[in-house]
């Protein structure tokens, strides 16, 4: 194919996206209010516990198998490596521009964590429907693209919720306390010089009043009740690492859907009963991808609905704004070429081309939308991950385009 015909082929998905994202944010409009707030809630809520699941569930146990295993190792390294150079993209960002406390996290949040799933799935069924495509016929392009995006979004949750959403939580908490300790200093210089202690800091009790009979006997303690026997400092320590890292989090309901999927694709007697015409349960299997066919539009306009937001603006430092951008759509990328070429040279990945083009594009796609849904739950820097993320999408219909035009010309 040419370099026209290829760019022409990666700008229709991205024009598709952009009409449904374009129809979201009318819908959520306060005239037409369709898709308000709260029905965004609603739905995101039926998209995240339904859609999603059946989604990646139904195409992971068609399509994996013990050989395909082999061949997918590479990906979820490929996905850490994302997040890795990402923070540290994401530290230097934030070492030039110099944010206020509670938006350091979200700034490498937005670095690290990139879009591994609602735009591929959008992205790549429309680049396997384009006849005279780099991937062959278009069934058995949609078929493996949908499998290899599926678990491109089940480890991305994984990474998300266990190493984005705790960064936010800490830099929000770092803020929180500084705040505190602002204004505990205030209240400090306010009270003035009542500062002697409640309590003598005496070593001994004093049982009477009456000076005469007053009898000084030594407060002592116990050292066994002082010290804490091991295994109860691991238990401790245990329930302390269960609460910060929160395990319903990371096992968000795709990450069970592609739990699901395997146990599907690699059972032979679990996989004979669903998958396949003479299946005796296959009406399950037709149900859940009857599910699963919701979740891209209904994802789509979310997404449009949620950029509305960023339009009201919030104050943010527009030197941010470039170092996200500059990070995710120009240092990532050209990184992403470097490891996959690299890769693919020493024999880590194997040649099929749209297994590479999806593993090229990891490092191209805009911000995770769910970054969104973490600010929120701990209510630091909301507005500005709004702005954020309508300038990342806005300009993600030109650096898809780019990018996957190159990466397709790339492996081809």
């Amino acid at each position: 194919m040419g370099l026209l015909e290829l760019f022409i082929t990666a700008s229709i998905p991205v024009l598709k996206v952009l009409l449904i994202t374009a129809l979201g944010s009318y819908l959520a409009l306060d005239g037409v209010d369709i898709l308000g707030e709260d029905a965004r809630k609603h739905l995101n809520t039926v998209v995240f516990y339904v859609f999603n699941p059946a989604l990646v569930a139904t195409n992971l146990g068609q399509t994996i198998t013990r050989d395909s295993m082999v061949k997918l190792w590479f990906m979820p390294i490929n996905i850490l490596l994302t997040f890795i150079i990402g923070s540290v993209l994401g530290w230097v960002v934030n070492l030039i521009t110099r944010p206020p406390p509670h938006l350091k996290g979200l700034i490498v949040g937005c670095c690290a964590a990139g879009n591994l799933g609602n735009i591929l799935l959008v992205i790549i069924p429309a680049v396997c429907k384009e006849k005279g495509g780099p991937f062959g016929a278009p069934d058995v392009c949609h078929t493996y693209g949908m499998a290899y995006v599926s678990l491109s979004m089940a480890v991305g949750a994984i990474y998300l919720w266990s190493y984005v959403y705790n960064i936010v939580r800490i830099s929000s908490r770092r803020s929180t306390k500084e705040s505190g300790v602002n204004d505990h200093s205030i209240s400090k210089s306010d009270i003035g010089s009542c500062t002697e202690p409640l309590l003598s800091s005496t070593k001994h009790c004093l049982i009477s009043e009456d000076p005469e009979v007053q009898y000084a006997l030594p407060c002592t303690r116990s050292e066994t009740e002082s010290e804490v026997a091991v295994s109860d400092k691991i238990k401790q320590y245990l329930e302390k690492l269960s609460r910060k890292i929160n395990l319903k989090t990371v096992f968000a309901p795709s990450t069970t859907g592609a739990i699901v999927g395997f146990a599907i694709g690699l059972v032979p007697v679990i996989r004979k009963s669903l998958i396949g015409e003479s299946a005796p349960l296959r009406v399950i299997q037709d149900s859940a991808s009857l599910l699963g066919d919701g979740a891209i539009p209904a994802l789509t306009l979310i997404v449009g609905g949620n950029l509305l937001k960023g339009l009201k603006g919030s104050g943010l430092q527009k030197s941010i704004i470039v170092g996200i951008v500059a990070v995710r759509y120009i240092a990532l990328p050209l990184t992403g070429i470097i490891i996959i070429k690299g890769a693919h040279q020493i024999g880590l990945v194997h040649s099929d081309p749209l297994y590479r083009f999806i593993l090229l594009m990891q490092y191209a796609v805009p911000p995770a939308m769910n970054i969104g849904t973490i600010t929120q739950l701990f209510g630091a820097g909301e507005s500005e991950c709004s702005v954020i993320m309508l300038w990342t999408y806005a300009l993600a219909s030109i650096s898809l385009t780019l990018w996957s035009t190159f990466f397709m010309w790339l492996v081809a």
